[in-house]
């Protein structure tokens, strides 16, 4: 039968994993939002410049313009 202490030292170990997990990716966030912000994330998609021009095989999946 499990004891209660070994219970109680189980919860306490991954209680202070978990702790240690969210500091670690707390500060890659830290880290990360140094070098960028919400606003320039949200116009990723719309750099023209860090995307590649349609090739000829794939110029068919996008709509011709008007």
């Amino acid at each position: 039968m499990v004891r209660a202490v070994d219970v109680l030292a189980l919860t306490i170990f991954i209680s202070a994993c978990l702790g240690g997990i969210f500091i670690v990716c707390f500060a890659a966030e830290v880290r990360r939002r140094r070098r960028s912000s919400p606003e320039r994330d949200s116009l990723l998609p719309l750099d023209l410049a860090a995307t590649h021009p349609p090739t000829v095989a794939n110029s068919s999946e996008f709509p011709k313009p008007l």
